[in-house]
């Protein structure tokens, strides 16, 4: 069997196998709805407003996402060529990530209010730190005898990061992506939780108010699916970037 159709097949199995256990197990052991809805109560509920939350999550997850990227590389760029500067400002880089994002939700719509722009920027802080770090490793990762020999022949600052420090970081940055990819939904939920009127945060939050277990289950699931569409897309950025990188599966 063709591996690509390897790839997509297995998962699909699995997925449909859990599906009708899931489905199986609530009608024998009778679980309530509120306890564990079937999976044809969850599909039930849907309906076109669940789609219109998602694309509003999809959407603050997204530019937070590209925005802490651009961020995030440009000062792994800063730090690497300049040691003051990553001694001093790592530190604070370490302490913002190791801020739960709960506890500065609440403050971000204290500063930015209810819209867009808290979600977007609860984003982007999750985000962050990943990529940073990632990319600073990556832009250090460069081999000695390649260093010696742009050295040699006087290579400019900007021909050895465009020549040598950047292909060489490729790998680490976009492992990087991958797990901030499923991090900015992430993101963009907690700010929903906080303070929104719309998204899939909201969903799950009134849902819960209400005992709704279907409906919320339906806003996780598609959380869920806006997550893997990320870092599927990452995935076959990445395949296709640094395609020189490939490791022989056994």
């Amino acid at each position: 069997m063709n591996e690509k159709v390897k790839t997509v097949l297995y998962p699909v199995v699995f997925a449909l196998g859990f599906i009708a256990l899931w489905e199986l197990a609530v009608r024998l052991f009778e679980l309530p709805v509120y306890l564990l809805p079937a999976p044809s109560a969850i599909v039930g509920v849907i309906d076109g407003t669940l789609g219109g939350h998602m694309m509003v999550t999809l959407t603050e997850a997204l530019v937070g996402f590209v925005l802490a990227n651009i961020l995030g590389f440009a000062t792994a760029v800063i730090f690497v060529h300049s040691k003051p500067i990553e001694k001093g400002a790592f530190p604070l880089a370490i302490a913002l990530k190791t801020t739960p994002l709960v506890a500065l939700a609440p403050l971000l719509v204290v500063w930015m209010g209810t819209g867009y722009t808290s979600k977007v920027v609860a984003s982007m802080l999750i985000c962050f730190f990943p990529i940073l770090v990632n990319s600073v490793k990556g832009l250090k990762a460069i081999e000695h005898e390649a260093w010696e020999l742009f050295s040699t022949y006087k290579g400019t600052r900007w021909e050895i990061f465009w020549k040598l420090r950047l292909p060489t970081s490729l790998p680490y940055v976009l492992s990087a992506l991958k797990i901030s990819s499923s991090l900015a939904i992430v993101g963009a939920i907690v700010g929903e939780f906080v303070g929104a009127n719309k998204g899939l945060g909201y969903v799950v939050l009134v849902s819960s108010y209400h005992m709704d277990t279907p409906n919320m289950f339906s806003a996780i699931i598609a959380s869920a699916v806006c997550g893997l569409l990320l870092f599927w897309t990452i995935s076959l950025i990445e395949k296709k970037v640094i395609f020189w990188q490939r490791v022989d599966e056994v």
